[in-house]
């Protein structure tokens, strides 16, 4: 049987397809190898979201075509589904069609060229899976999104809002749970959206998870903020719960509410800041994430330090920046652009204040004493935990992954905190 390494890029539920298609395939006898020399079969799963992220793809493909000459390639995920044109001379798998990899492994090893980019939407949970984590439990929620924002490509590579049963993703996390996982992520497009289609909603499927009688955190992905300002008290009484983690992640865009409406967010700079100050002031101590886009296409000088304000006044713990990069078929595409050369420096400038900013934020933190969940195997002798408001925490030593450990904080930088265990007992 074909042993295949798959190559993952992009967000935590390419992270989380992934991790179903390494499951599918051992189930049906194919070995998954762990570094590319080991493997015949090659499964790239792509990400197509930022033109970089793109462009790094294509980079890659040629490196290790010229490498690993011999060696099958298949191409999945965003790319071949949003523009399997770009890609036509391989096999693809997109988005919808993760039930056919073995399949398509296999005509691979045959020579033969498959291409499953339909749009059918096939049972996402529940499925066999080969964690990247062994404590740490991806669940998707939904698929595609509400949003028509004239900038992203995602519509193209995961289509409309189609909520997941609430059921299945119950019965997906208590066997996860069950299998000794001690942390969930709650992942999607926009987590926020959830249940518009099929009278539910965010609120009400969290409660039933933070319900679940075992020992374990919760953190809920990207939601935006028109469907946050929706439902401000009944999250905020669930993020209060001791098993969630006082991290939102509520992406902005621009500071400026024309830019907004050029985008198609459907919220204004104020009410972004209204759901900081809600939160904030039922939970002081939240991380806040947020997104921002450098260059937009029109945005002004003036624009740009509107955003600049937004940053200094919500004082977000974490921003993901990206330099404008027009995708294909999108309204955006079509705009008068930005200079790249005055996007470059407009990302350069923001990217200096977010760092002073987070780095103000985690300081604060410095002489905190408090648990820490063990969850990830850091640099060296080192390992990384989260506390209750999702900062990592790095402590020298070796502790079982999904063990928790006290510890007090005397270092910061702007990406996270130092400590030092306070005990060695370890509670799991």
């Amino acid at each position: 049987m074909p042993t295949v390494y798959i190559e993952t890029s992009g967000c935590s539920l390419n992270q989380s397809d992934s991790e179903v298609m390494a499951g599918l395939l051992q189930e049906d006898g194919h070995q998954i190898a762990y570094n590319i020399d080991d493997a015949d079969t090659i499964i790239f799963n792509t990400c197509n979201v930022k033109q970089a992220t793109e462009h790094a793809f294509f980079n890659r493909l040629g490196k290790v075509k010229e490498i690993y000459p011999d060696k099958h390639i298949i191409i999945a995920g965003c790319i071949p589904q949003s523009m399997p044109e770009r890609v036509s001379g391989y096999s693809l798998l997109g988005t919808h069609q993760l039930a056919q990899v073995s399949r398509i492994v296999a005509a691979s090893q045959n020579e033969q060229l498959l291409q499953f980019v339909g749009k059918e939407h096939a049972p996402r949970l529940n499925l066999p899976k080969i964690r990247k984590n062994k404590v740490i439990e991806i669940i998707p929620i939904l698929s595609g999104c509400l949003g028509s924002c004239t900038y992203c490509i995602v519509p193209q590579s995961r289509g409309k809002l189609m909520s997941y049963d609430a059921d299945a993703i119950v019965a997906q996390a208590e066997k996860a749970l069950q299998e000794g996982i001690t942390e969930i992520w709650i992942t999607s497009q926009d987590t926020g959206a959830y249940g518009k289609d099929i009278s539910s909603s965010l609120p009400a499927l969290l409660r039933r998870l933070i319900s679940l009688p075992y020992d374990f955190q919760m953190r809920v992905g990207m939601t935006n903020p028109n469907h946050v300002k929706d439902m401000i008290p009944e999250l905020i009484a669930i993020y209060k719960s001791e098993k969630m983690f006082k991290f939102l992640h509520l992406p902005v865009q621009s500071g400026s509410n024309r830019i907004l409406r050029k985008m198609w967010r459907a919220y204004t700079v104020e009410e972004f800041l209204h759901i900081v100050r809600e939160f904030r002031n039922a939970i002081p101590d939240i991380t806040l994430s947020t997104d921002m886009i450098a260059g937009f296409p029109t945005e002004s000088e003036e624009e740009f330090q509107d955003s600049l304000c937004l940053l200094e006044t919500a004082r977000p713990d974490i921003v993901n920046i990206s330099r404008f990069g027009p995708r294909p078929n999108t309204r955006a595409a079509a705009m008068e652009q930005v200079h790249g050369s005055i996007t470059k420096e407009r990302s350069r400038q923001m990217t200096a204040l977010f760092r002073r900013i987070s780095l103000e934020s985690n300081q604060r933190w410095i002489g905190w004493k408090g648990s820490i969940l063990i969850d990830e195997q850091g640099i060296g002798d080192t390992m990384i935990g989260r506390n209750s408001a999702y900062k990592p925490v790095v402590v020298n030593g070796s502790y079982p992954l999904g063990s928790r450990l006290d510890v007090e904080i005397q270092q910061a930088t702007h990406y996270d905190l130092r400590a030092k265990p306070l005990s060695s007992s370890l509670g799991t």
